[in-house]
């Protein structure tokens, strides 16, 4: 008898073992904290590329596009993401966003990687937030083809949590 009660409280035991649920609230949230700027440059002859990394560090260019220092800073995307500690979210970057220039011209804007790198894992709890910065690299035309002024545009930013 003391055998069969044993396997009982024992059975008993191992169902009280088991993967808690997750913690609420499941969702996350990013709030865009600091746009992406690319600064003062200028495209040349030829056109180029132009990029600003996630880390904030120098902005390098490609073809005949200079940068030029007018006191125009160059900053990476900032967002504010909170979410679960343990939460795993990935960068989802779409096809190269037009920007329109106040004098003409179309740059193209391609969001390149994430500080710190995705996919990142949340680490501090959700009431907290987790700083991401993102780069991205902006193709230039001809001096031509983007006039001189100002470029804006919308540029959809996914964040994936998986």
């Amino acid at each position: 008898m003391s055998l069969i009660l044993m396997i009982i409280l024992f059975g008993s035991t191992v169902a009280a073992i088991a993967q808690e649920p997750p913690p609420r609230p499941v969702r996350i949230t990013a709030n865009p904290a600091q746009p992406l700027a690319f600064g003062a440059f200028t495209p040349g002859a030829a056109g180029g590329t132009i990029t600003v990394p996630p880390d904030g560090s120098s902005r390098t260019a490609t073809g005949t596009v200079i940068p030029l220092n007018l006191g125009m800073m160059h900053t990476p995307a900032m967002f504010y993401i909170r979410a679960n500690p343990g939460t795993v979210i990935s960068l989802l970057a779409g096809p190269p966003s037009p920007l329109a220039g106040s004098n003409g011209g179309t740059l193209y804007l391609q969001l390149d990687n994430t500080y710190p790198s995705s996919p990142l894992v949340t680490m501090v709890p959700y009431q907290q937030q987790t700083t991401v910065l993102l780069g991205g690299t902006l193709t230039v035309g001809t001096i031509g083809s983007n006039p001189p002024g100002n470029y804006s545009g919308t540029i959809n930013v996914t964040f994936v949590q998986e």
